[in-house]
């Protein structure tokens, strides 16, 4: 079947489903397939289920409603892509090593105050969740804000063929997936990718003006907005962070203005002055600006400030790698608090360079002081340190249980698969 006839099934049944357990009536059942699932399995399933119509890319039960497509991942891509091609209006790609989730909420936040926006959910942002959300998008939306993750070279590139952005934005190139994209300079190679296709395609980039690199890495491209804390068409600093963070953008607006964030930590500047930047660039008038950043609350563990009986702690247990690991920490130590405690899990996808890595870590705790220091899991276990480590959460749950802390301030962060979540949950 063809993608325009595919299209026009699409039309009747604008939602498309790859997992049974969230299905509902009326919607498409895509199967695709993985190391270890293989989703053609379920698509008569799906039909008894109520699904529309299954797409397969094997034989299974002869049925009308069972349709077969050469390969079943290329061909939602395709989809998406064609979907994409029905709208002329802004897309606006995020990516980056850290802070990516975290800016796109905050830039679709902004947007959405002004305009029908259509965004990423949660951060479906790989290559199944990329097309995904293209596939959400419905006529009359006026902007869309895709985020982009990757984990290796060429993959922002595959992004951006079905996503076709004419913006774009690379929050920063820090320490993240090391292994896959060999090395820093690999890192910015394959985020660059994003600015390669905007270079191409005239193209707009919205950079943070404080990072020499997003400069080098947009040479060629004729159309720039530029915002960081001493350059740019938008300026801000930070006031305090002690611990939500307060901004002051000193250009951009009418006036100088101040932002009461619900962020934790000042490494949250430049993805506040994104959402600035982007609102003034799209036009929205200031005081929308102002009231959707102060009123984003975080949450799925990034940097989210919780209490705890007395105790209060900042659970950014979403990710970590040694760039956002660095800032977090040394973020904490300029709070003005006693009874800190770090509670810190492995780092992951680092590959040769983990163990130096992890060291590294373990040096900067060194040049503070703490309260106490629980090391979790990962490669913290293959490195000499004088700290309490713990070979999981499960395991660093039961002591912090067993402490009893009264007026404590901790930090808890690591990598997704160490879930540090769980030392706080009851």
């Amino acid at each position: 079947m063809q993608i325009t006839e595919l299209y026009q099934l699409y039309l009747q049944h604008p939602s498309i489903q790859t997992d049974t357990r969230k299905l509902q009536p009326g919607d498409i059942y895509w199967a695709l397939k993985g190391p270890n699932f293989n989703g053609n399995l379920f698509a008569e399933k799906a039909l008894e289920m109520g699904a529309a119509y299954a797409i397969v890319d094997e034989p299974v039960a002869a049925n009308e409603r069972i349709i077969v497509v050469e390969e079943g991942l290329s061909t939602l891509q395709a989809l998406a892509k064609h979907h994409r091609e029905q709208f002329q209006i802004p897309f606006i790609a995020i990516t980056g090593s850290n802070g990516k989730t975290t800016t796109k909420e905050l830039v679709a936040t902004v947007l959405a105050s002004h305009f029908i926006t259509a965004t990423t959910e949660g951060n479906l942002n790989n290559h199944i969740g990329v097309p995904l959300t293209l596939l959400k998008i419905k006529q009359g939306t006026e902007i869309a804000v895709i985020e982009m993750g990757a984990n290796h070279q060429q993959e922002i590139a595959g992004y951006c063929v079905y996503t076709e952005p004419t913006h774009g934005i690379i929050t920063n190139c820090g320490k993240a997936h090391l292994e896959g994209f060999g090395g820093v300079e690999g890192i910015r190679k394959g985020k660059g990718e994003l600015f390669d296709y905007l270079r191409a395609h005239d193209g707009t980039v919205l950079r943070y003006a404080d990072y020499d690199y997003l400069q080098e890495m947009s040479q060629g491209i004729e159309k720039t907005f530029d915002y960081g804390q001493t350059s740019g068409h938008v300026q801000g600093q930070v006031i305090s962070s002690e611990p939500f963070l307060k901004v002051n953008i000193t250009k951009g607006f009418a006036t100088p203005t101040t932002i009461h964030t619900q962020l934790v930590g000042d490494y949250n500047l430049p993805n506040v002055l994104c959402a600035v930047a982007i609102g003034i660039y799209c036009k929205v008038p200031q005081e929308k600006i102002v009231a959707a950043i102060e009123n984003y609350a975080p949450s799925n563990s990034r940097s989210q400030l919780m209490q705890l009986g007395s105790n209060q702690i900042i659970l950014d247990a979403y990710n970590a790698n040694p760039s956002s690991m660095k800032l977090a920490i040394e973020n904490f130590a300029r709070l003005s608090v006693s009874g800190k405690v770090l509670m810190l899990g492995g780092m992951m996808e680092l590959g040769a360079e983990s163990v130096a890595e992890h060291e590294a870590i373990a040096a900067l705790i060194g040049q503070y002081d703490w309260d106490k220091v629980v090391l979790v899991g990962g490669d913290f276990s293959k490195i000499k340190h004088p700290y309490l480590y713990f070979s999981d959460s499960l395991a660093a749950k039961e002591w912090f249980l067993s402490q009893d802390f009264k007026n404590a301030y901790l930090l808890v962060k690591g990598s997704r698969s160490m879930q540090m979540e769980k030392i706080i949950q009851p």
